[in-house]
């Protein structure tokens, strides 16, 4: 019964047009940014970093190179956008259309209902993400030679790798890449679950979200980093890192996996009190 049920959410979810909206968001950006890198300044900027380092450019501005340079600022601005879309809209949406009087109808319990769902809208974060660097790294392909990778975050990573090993760091990278996707969706799956319309559920996660940046940029605050979300989305960036400092990546992974947890919690015990039927 639980495949079942599901099945039945999955295609609910991808029968709804604004799910794709994110998949093409993604490939019409990527597209732009390929756009930007191949033929502004941006590829020379790229190119001095590596000769003032003692690197010979030629053999790092890559596809990799310019899919994890396309990722960055599509996994700060839109990778949030369309996770929290979706999470705020999977139960405040049939709430709101009165489905979900019909749904409880049904010999099956609130947490049970619930569950599918959010299970159902993971799914949708971990495909996201998988397109998100297929793409990214499909069409990089088109305009750059296969060689080796040159990563840089400032203050986080600076790393060159033969293209083999870029390769199983960019597909681990996306592992974390799915955990970061699915903790935003179910923050927003948490508020859609109380009394409110889907857009304020949404706003409500993208605002706690972007407070979490805020708060985070002030240097008052660099001491408590540790308790702001966003700091552990970060573990992503990690796994450039030569050597990985394993400890650290997975310390945020289970930081991550909790709030997931308690989020969920919070969102099931608000859910069940709910008089949705009145």
């Amino acid at each position: 019964m639980f495949i079942a049920q599901l099945k039945n959410e999955l295609w609910k979810l991808f029968g709804k047009k604004r799910t794709y909206i994110g998949f093409g968001a993604f490939i019409f950006a990527q597209s732009a940014m390929l756009l930007a890198f191949r033929f502004t300044r941006w590829q020379s900027d790229f190119e001095r970093l590596l000769s003032n380092n003692g690197y010979l450019a030629t053999e790092f501005i890559s596809a990799l190179t310019v899919s994890v340079v396309m990722l960055m600022p599509q996994i700060i601005l839109l990778m949030p956008l369309y996770t929290t879309l979706v999470g705020g809209d999977m139960v405040a949406k049939e709430a709101e259309d009165g489905t979900l009087r019909m749904i409880l109808s049904r010999p099956i319990s609130r947490v049970r209902l619930l569950f599918v769902k959010w299970v159902a809208g993971v799914i949708f974060a971990i495909i996201l993400v998988l397109i998100l660097g297929m793409t990214a790294l499909v069409l990089a392909r088109i305009w750059f030679p296969w060689k080796g990778m040159f990563f840089f975050a400032p203050g986080m990573a600076f790393s060159v790798l033969p293209a083999g090993e870029g390769l199983e760091r960019f597909a681990l990278a996306h592992v974390f890449l799915a955990v970061n996707a699915s903790v935003m969706l179910s923050l927003a799956f948490m508020f859609s679950c109380f009394n409110m319309k889907p857009a304020a559920a949404t706003i409500l996660a993208l605002s706690y979200l972007f407070v979490n940046v805020v708060m985070e940029g002030i240097p008052f605050f660099d001491r408590y980093e540790n308790w702001f979300i966003t700091h552990h989305f970060r573990c992503w960036l990690y796994v450039f890192q030569s050597p990985v400092p394993w400890a650290e990546v997975f310390q945020s992974v289970v930081i991550l996996l909790a709030t997931t947890a308690t989020v969920f919690i919070i969102g099931a015990t608000g859910f069940q009190v709910r008089d949705i039927k009145s």
